[in-house]
């Protein structure tokens, strides 16, 4: 693959007010491209209020745009918020005019993170999950760039005014597999929702974070399980269960996909059953990158989208992860007086970790053990407990990614 063939401009709307904050958000998107396999160059600031009908950005602003793609040369072009349709058109005729083949290919933040999803998902439903995500955001956006059906439609090898027909051919192609892939998630949504109600007498834990916060780490601190922890956006997307013992005190703990701001609601849609593993759980860990110098943003974000899911009401052990890097970035740093600020946030329940150097990881545990406890003295009031041990239960069953 040549370097062109690799290689993005980024796009971005702008806001005077917070030039720092646009500049985190290009940096996001950047990591995404990265995690998507694409490399990025030129970055592109429009500064609107909203933005434009027609091109997303100004004319001035698609011509710069234009000049960064001839220069880089580059064949993508990512842009930091949603295309309309019509845009997407719009900007796919000035990009590529005249040209029978499309040569620069568009994608909003929204169709960036669903390729990422479609190459991190292992299991049968989360493919389905997301390739059903990806056709219904696709069906509307469909353009001669975007026909890419031959195998399903037999390929007809024509040229010109042949494309519309052929994207209308695409979009009975997408529409039979959206019904395919309904039907089929259907079934194993069915096949979950029985296996969550056998779980119902026994405390169920589910970690939560932005992505790359260190979820899977953790997951695996303290689970004892092999959940991939990559330093990338997106590392794994599918729920994974497993079933732990806190002394005499059995519960499952799970790891689903990190959240991200602008996450895509197709998306949000379409994992409705994989994120049932936190709208059902009794506890949740909420992991947060704590060295990330907009990490209240980020906690922000997940507490939105834990609301959206109906799971805001869950009790929340709020762990800070990446302590050590905080203090290397700040050796004044008191973790007591920060526990007081993230208290008037609305957390109770607040500790300092750092999973990679397994930092506290103890005081993590009997925190978790002290909150399980109640939640299974619920369940089994007359049950006697008087300490706590992590171990490992070697079920089959449970240490199957769900």
């Amino acid at each position: 693959m040549t370097e062109k063939q690799n290689t993005a401009v980024l796009v971005a709307l702008g806001n005077s007010r917070h030039p720092e904050l646009v500049e985190e958000h290009l940096h996001e998107l950047a990591f995404l491209a990265e995690t998507a396999g694409i490399k990025t160059g030129k970055r592109l600031i429009q500064n609107l209020e909203k933005p434009d009908g027609k091109f997303f950005i100004g004319k001035g602003k698609l011509e710069e745009l234009k000049e960064y793609v001839r220069a880089l040369p580059a064949n993508h072009v990512i842009f930091d918020d949603d295309l309309s349709p019509s845009q997407l058109r719009n900007l796919e005729k000035e990009l590529n005019p005249k040209d029978e083949e499309a040569k620069v290919r568009i994608y909003d933040r929204s169709l960036l993170i669903l390729d990422i999803f479609l190459r991190r998902a292992q299991t049968s439903q989360a493919r389905t999950q997301v390739e059903l995500a990806r056709n219904q955001y696709l069906l509307p956006r469909l353009t001669r760039m975007w026909t890419h059906l031959e195998r399903q439609r037999g390929g007809t090898g024509t040229r010109g005014g042949a494309g519309e027909r052929e994207i209308e051919t695409d979009r009975r192609i997408i529409r039979d597999q959206i019904s395919l892939l309904k039907e089929k998630l259907k079934k194993i949504e069915s096949q979950h929702a029985t296996q969550r109600k056998s779980r119902q007498n026994i405390v169920r834990v589910a970690i939560a974070g932005y992505t790359n916060a260190g979820k899977s780490t953790l997951m695996n601190l303290l689970s004892g399980s092999d959940v991939l922890a990559e330093n990338k956006l997106f590392a794994t997307v599918d729920a994974t269960v497993r079933k732990i013992n806190l002394g005499t005190i059995p519960f499952l703990l799970s790891d689903t996909v990190g959240f991200i701001r602008k996450l895509p609601h197709h998306l949000i849609e379409s994992f409705k059953s994989t994120l049932d593993e936190v709208r059902e759980a009794d506890i949740i860990l909420h992991v947060v990158d704590v060295s990330h110098p907009y990490h209240e943003n980020h906690i922000e974000v997940v507490s939105k989208t834990l609301a959206e899911l109906n799971a805001g009401s869950i009790p929340v052990v709020l762990v800070l992860n990446k302590v050590d890097i905080l203090k290397e970035q700040r050796p004044d740093f008191d973790e007591e007086a920060a526990k007081g600020y993230y208290r008037q946030m609305g957390f109770e329940h607040i500790i300092f970790i750092a999973a990679a150097k397994k930092l506290n990881i103890a005081a993590l545990k009997q925190l978790l053990f002290e909150e399980v406890k109640k939640k299974h003295l619920q369940f089994y009031p007359n049950y006697i407990t008087d300490g706590y041990e992590f171990s490992f239960i070697n079920n089959p069953e449970a240490d199957q990614p769900t």
